[in-house]
């Protein structure tokens, strides 16, 4: 069966919406536009609208930023700010809140290290409060966080190590950070999904593992993701629209060509797409030239929301001190 390689809640309701002409029901869907930046909430609110979006029951949180691409650091610090608000919002944390957060992904490959970049940059204070005995501090809230790696580097299943050091540390919720894909190249390190439905490793670059959410792992696991990657097969139908609509302007004499073309479905451009391709190009994602600036930039925007969602007695200005 036809199906676009996304992550992103939008965008299987925007597909469902392509193809059926009609709004996904069992979802709801809120939409709020700012200057720098739009919030659109996805609520799949029954099994029907879960498997017609292919998504568990859930919210959907996505932030589009446009300019993310090449953001100064006054655009950074406002995302880091929306992107802490909602975290608020899902985690609710106070003064004794236990956190784990969760880099999920390949250090060693650029679109795949987001998780264990945004590792990097986040506040640690678990083995403090172990030290002194303490349960709550003025400041700092109790974090702890790990980069597991991948199958393919450690020989261990991510879900497996993640489960071992729940039942190890007794964290009251899981935030995991992992690369995704998208159907579009605009919403490639652009566009932000929080949800409360966890996350399934791996599935950015299509190899989807375990997922790890509040039925396997006991806790609630809220996951944030950033499209890294786009099916090389779902740009270049997109593309291919593109360029058929632009010569139709340009061109009479090949009108009627264009508009058979034109009149392919999705899913026969997708096939015809992919059959030409596999023979030199199975199973490719593509990703923009400047994606280790862009990783960079990204980790330290999601860092800097974690650290301010979690840490009660901390804001932008310490963090961005901190970090300098």
């Amino acid at each position: 069966m036809f199906q676009v390689r996304t992550d992103l809640a939008v965008e299987a309701r925007e597909l469902y919406k392509e193809s059926n002409n009609m709004e996904v029901s069992g979802v709801e869907v809120e939409k709020k536009e700012e200057e720098n930046y739009s919030i659109t909430r996805v609520k799949v609110l029954n099994e029907s609208g879960a498997e017609k979006m292919g998504k568990p029951i859930g919210i959907y949180t996505t932030i589009e930023v446009p300019a993310l691409k090449k953001a100064d650091q006054d655009l950074k610090d406002e995302i880091s700010k929306v992107l802490s608000k909602e975290l608020k919002e899902i985690i609710k944390p106070d003064k004794q809140t236990k956190s784990l957060v969760v880099g999920l992904g390949n250090w060693n490959v650029t679109p795949d290290a987001l998780g264990p970049k945004v590792i990097e940059k986040v506040y640690v204070t678990r083995h403090f409060f172990k030290a002194y005995e303490k349960t709550e501090d003025e400041t700092m809230s109790n974090v702890s966080a790990i980069s597991p790696g991948v199958m393919g580097l450690t020989g261990i299943e991510t879900s497996e190590t993640i489960k071992g050091i729940v039942e190890k540390t007794n964290p009251d919720v899981v935030v995991a950070i992992d690369a995704l894909a998208s159907r579009k190249m605009d919403r490639v390190s652009t566009t932000i999904q929080i949800t409360d439905t966890g996350i399934s490793p791996g599935s950015g670059v299509g190899n989807q593992r375990k997922t790890l959410n509040k039925e396997y792992l006991g806790v609630p696991v809220i996951a944030i993701g950033i499209p890294t990657v786009v099916d090389a097969a779902t740009m270049v139908s997109d593309t291919m629209d593109l360029i058929i609509g632009s010569m139709k302007k340009q061109s009479e004499a090949g009108t009627q060509f264009y508009e058979i073309l034109e009149q392919l479905n999705s899913q026969d451009k997708y096939e015809l797409i992919k059959e030409v391709l596999t023979p030199f190009m199975p199973n490719i994602v593509v990703t923009p030239k400047e994606i280790d600036d862009m990783i960079n930039d990204l980790s330290q925007v999601v860092a800097n929301a974690i650290n301010i969602s979690l840490h009660h007695g901390i804001d932008l200005k310490d963090v961005n001190r901190y970090l300098n």
